[in-house]
């Protein structure tokens, strides 16, 4: 295992365009997110793809990497950002809804879960409305083009700190409203928003 030394090294270099510190960072993480990916998709199938796009950005943004506590937080925040991209592909898949729920339920209650789900999705966009324009723009800029907060702030040309305000507080305006859409849909949100 590399030391914090070593990794800091792999940072400077990478940040400096040097491909193999980058290929020294891609092998030192790649089995630790493999599992952490694993355990959040509860699946393999794709984790391939994600950690491709999730390197790709570690590359684009390697020169916003300033050390190693912000490198973790980095990593990890786009990690979990593209699973949950992904997962919101599969739920919104008809494959993964066949595939999930027709072998095991009645036609009537998938049917019946389509149709709130779509609901839901429905009252959650008029939720996202609600928000102020670019505190609205930057939850969208997060969750559905999955950019990280660096990202976000370089396109916006303000502060990371600014970008992480305008998510807590888009969060928790949402965390308030979705209970009113029903204890089951709440849960839901939880799982896919935490």
């Amino acid at each position: 295992m590399q030391n914090s030394t070593d990794l800091a090294v792999i940072l400077r270099d990478m940040a400096n365009d040097d491909k193999r510190a980058f290929d020294c960072l891609y092998h030192l993480y790649y089995s630790k997110l493999y599992f952490y990916s694993k355990m959040f998709l509860k699946t393999t199938e794709g984790i391939e793809d994600i950690l491709q796009e999730v390197f790709v950005k570690v590359w684009m943004n390697r020169r916003n990497i300033k050390n190693i506590g912000t490198y973790n937080a980095f990593l990890y925040t786009v990690t979990k950002n593209t699973l949950l991209n992904d997962m919101r592909s599969r739920l919104k898949s008809e494959q993964f809804m066949e595939n999930h729920f027709s072998n095991s339920v009645s036609t009537e209650f998938v049917t019946q879960h389509e149709i709130e789900y779509r609901d839901f999705n429905e009252k959650v966009n008029e939720f996202i409305f609600q928000l102020p324009e670019k505190r609205r723009r930057i939850y969208l800029m997060s969750r559905e083009e999955g950019k990280t907060n660096p990202e976000i702030a370089a396109e916006l040309s303000i502060s990371v700190k600014t970008v992480e305000d305008h998510m807590t507080h888009a969060l928790k305006f949402l965390k308030k409203r979705i209970p009113s859409l029903g204890l089951e849909l709440w849960i839901f949100f939880q799982i896919i928003f935490r």
